[in-house]
Formats: C-alpha cells, structure tokens, sequence
C-alpha cells in the first residue's frame, strides 16, 4: 500500500527498500534504521516544515564550506561527538592495543617525510615550547616493530593549523617519519595548545544552537600504520592542558592522555614528550599467523 498517513508513512517507505532495484543486506539494514529514526525524531519533536526547509539551507551552506582545507561535514559530526562513536564502533577497544580517537577536518596528505629525530617547525614563534617526542611502536606481544609509518600534525603555538593560516609555511607542523629496527620514533614539533575549532560560519551556528563551547584542549594527532598491522588514527593529550575534561568533540580518552616533562640538555628542547603505542595485527596477518 503506497498511500500514507502519519501511522503508516514509516513501514511504507521501509516497504519500498530493495523493490526496483538491488540492494545489500547492509544498505538495507542501515536505511531501515535511519528511516526508523529520522521518522521517529521529526514525530518526537513535531518538526514543523519552516524548520525542515531552515535545515535543507543550513546543510546547503556546509556543503559549500568543503574545501581541501576545511571538511565542514566532519566538523559538523565532531561537534555532536557521532565522528568519536563512530570510531569507537569502528575500532573497539581490543586487549593491550592503543585506542584511536577522531581524525579530525584538518588532516593534510603526503607531509613532508622526515629522518628519525628531525623538526617539523618551519615558523617559530614567541611563544612556543619545543618538545622532544619519542616513544616505542609494539606489538601486542610487547616487541618493537620496525618500519612503522608515523604521520603527525598538530597546530600552531598561535591556535591555527597550517592549512587555516596564510602565515605559516606549507606543512608547517606536519611530517611522516619511521620507527627503527627497535621500533622507536622520535621527532622534534612544539606543545600543542588548547584552540577554538571553527566558530565561524555553519559550525559556530550548531554551536551556538547548542549552547556549546569551542575549545579543544592541546593534542597531537597521529596515523601509524605498516603493512600486516590494523591502521591507528589517535590523538595524545597534554595532562596539564585547558579543556582536557570539557572537550567540545568529546574525543579525550584517559588512555591517550600524557605528560611534557623538561627536556635533558642534550636533546636541544625545552620539553620531552614519551608517549608508546601497541598496534593489533590485522585479521589476515593473524590469520596466515595461525596457519
């Protein structure tokens, strides 16, 4: 029956899935369940057509914010804390493996590639602290893993991502290095500090709707990644910093959370950062593993 009513209009559309055209199990669980609450939230809250269209305008002006340097969709789901649960659906928290966290709208492919122990700072400012990172990349076993990919960024001592600021150099604060036949990475970048994610345009509207703040506390992003070993998107956080319990994406996890302690004289920064990581195998690895 394709006549509607308010008490029928949901199994209707259900109904139509798959009926002229080929469809998955999956595609067909996931619209079944969006229909079912997206119906449910417009009944729940009585969505009147004026808001409806204020929403159609609203997602219209995000969808022109998209750029290379600004991914106003993520920005969007980060401020509602769904890209953190979808991560933590994606990944589950599995034995001794380091947990991910959120990629965030400012992730830039292909940095510069770097020597172990090299700087990623290409501006200095007045007021920044150099920091010495490094740390070990292990298995679950507990050995060093060698020729690990490690793809870091992090922003300004100003608040700004590169790619945010005309000042900045291309990639400044951003590189890939390696970890060594111990598994050990190691590189020199400053202390990230607390920042304001965009407030400007449709983010600072959900924000404001919300009556959310903006400030995210000081973090370092990273991808890990070697062949045979599932990918790890994560963040570590600065133990001292603003914001660590009121983060406005929700994306602080204890475990991810560490401390700058001053730096030896030899190291030649004002800090140092240890921080290790345990990556799990991927389910192929583990299964010619068992073979």
């Amino acid at each position: 029956m394709g006549i509607v009513n308010k008490d029928n209009i949901t199994d209707v559309v259900i109904a139509s899935l798959g009926k002229h055209g080929e469809i998955t199990e999956r595609q067909r669980e996931i619209m079944t369940s969006l229909i079912k609450h997206m119906h449910g939230f417009v009944k729940d809250v009585k969505l009147q057509h004026s808001e409806f269209l204020e929403a159609c305008a609203y997602l219209e002006r995000a969808g022109k914010l998209c750029n290379d340097n600004r991914q106003e969709f993520i920005l969007l789901a980060d401020i509602i804390g769904v890209e953190v649960l979808v991560d933590m659906m994606t990944n589950p928290v599995e034995g001794n493996a380091s947990e991910s966290t959120v990629l965030g709208p400012f992730y830039r492919e292909n940095p510069p590639v770097l020597p172990k122990g090299a700087s990623t700072i290409l501006k200095h400012f007045e007021n920044e602290e150099t920091a010495y990172y490094e740390g070990y990349i292990r298995d679950q076993a507990g050995n060093g893993i060698a020729g690990v990919t490690m793809d870091v960024w992090e922003d300004a001592p100003n608040g700004v991502y590169e790619n945010l600021d005309p000042h900045q150099p291309e990639y400044n604060l951003r590189g890939r290095f390696e970890t060594d036949e111990t598994g050990h990475y190691a590189f020199v970048a400053v202390r990230p500090v607390p920042y304001p994610i965009p407030e400007d345009e449709t983010a600072g509207e959900l924000l404001h709707f919300m009556g959310h703040h903006p400030n995210r506390p000081g973090h370092m992003h990273f991808i890990i990644s070697k062949e045979g070993y599932r990918p790890l998107i994560s963040q570590i956080y600065d133990a001292d910093s603003d914001w660590l319990n009121n983060d406005s994406v929700f994306a602080v996890k204890e475990s991810l959370i560490g401390k700058f302690k001053p730096a030896a004289k030899d190291l030649g920064t004002d800090l140092h950062f240890e921080f290790d990581f345990v990556l799990k195998e991927n389910a192929e690895a583990q299964a010619v593993a068992a073979e």
